[in-house]
């Protein structure tokens, strides 16, 4: 395999190289600069190609499971520009995804508002219809409606757990009296306030076998993630949130994922780049027991 592009401007695509046999990469990256419903700061469309130019500063050894994850192989798809209506757009998107599953790769979104979730749990729950989802966000997302819109970024996970999906939500510390007394005995959610008392154990035992995996990375507390249009004091760190997720990909068979809503900043690399960070370790997780068995 050869890395001597890591360090390059090469193409766009994950990690600055493009994959040798895109029909054999066992992961499809998938940039969506989709931002209609933003409410708050404008500049999510820009997240994706942040994400990506970023991920070229990055090693592709990944220390922490001793693999390599671009030997499963990465391959970096155009970007999906869905039209602008917020419906149509999930439409749009189910149809990428379900593109991505036929070929029988991991779907790796890169966003934009976190609207684009709806269509990819959609297509993922035809092929997994026991589908649990979890979200790691500091909203809730369960309106209704937001702005005129059943399908804000808002609204995501109320979509969804009325498609019939099992919710765990993890880091929420902002949500409106409605949406919570609507989602009692519908959804489980992990308050960040109260992160001392409940474990990855629990957050595991919320879940089904199949999960979906969506970041919004608001989930992170803005001392290490400014680069957010909503940005919410008291969330969670670094290794807290590996400590969640590591255990849900190596005990879960997790069937696509997305990291949504960073708003690059020019003046500030550290977030785009932990961004970054953050898709290369769900791959790395995602692709850890295969890649050691292929040593």
């Amino acid at each position: 395999m050869k890395y001597s592009k890591l360090h390059s401007n090469g193409p766009l695509a994950f990690l600055g190289s493009e994959c040798e046999n895109p029909s054999k990469a066992k992961a499809a990256v998938l940039p969506i600069p989709y931002e209609e419903t933003a409410s708050y700061a404008k500049g999510t469309a820009e997240g994706p190609a942040a994400i990506i130019a970023a991920s070229r500063e990055l090693e592709y050894y990944d220390d922490e499971t001793g693999t390599t994850p671009w030997d499963a192989g990465i391959n970096t798809l155009p970007e999906l520009k869905p039209p602008k209506n917020p419906a149509k757009m999930a439409q749009t998107v189910q149809a990428a995804v379900d593109k991505i599953l036929s070929a029988q790769q991991f779907p790796v979104m890169l966003g934009g508002e976190h609207s684009i979730t709806i269509g990819a749990v959609r297509v993922a729950k035809k092929r997994f219809p026991n589908l649990s989802v979890l979200q790691f966000d500091a909203h809730a997302d369960l309106r209704d409606e937001y702005d005129g819109s059943n399908y804000s970024h808002a609204c995501t996970l109320r979509r969804v757990i009325e498609d019939g999906i099992t919710v765990a939500q993890v880091g929420i510390r902002s949500t409106d009296r409605e949406s919570l007394e609507w989602a009692q005995g519908k959804t489980k959610i992990f308050w960040a306030r109260n992160k001392s008392n409940w474990s990855a154990a629990d957050v595991l035992a919320a879940l089904t076998h199949d999960v979906y995996v969506t970041f919004d990375v608001d989930a992170f507390d803005p001392s290490i993630m400014p680069a957010t249009g909503t940005p919410e004091p008291g969330g969670l760190l670094w290794d807290e949130t590996l400590a969640i997720l590591k255990p849900v990909f190596s005990q879960k068979n997790v069937v696509g994922c997305d990291v949504t809503e960073l708003l690059p900043l020019k003046e500030m690399h550290a977030p785009t780049f932990t961004a970054a960070k953050l898709v290369h370790k769900m791959i790395a997780y995602k692709f850890e027991r295969a890649l050691r068995n292929s040593k």
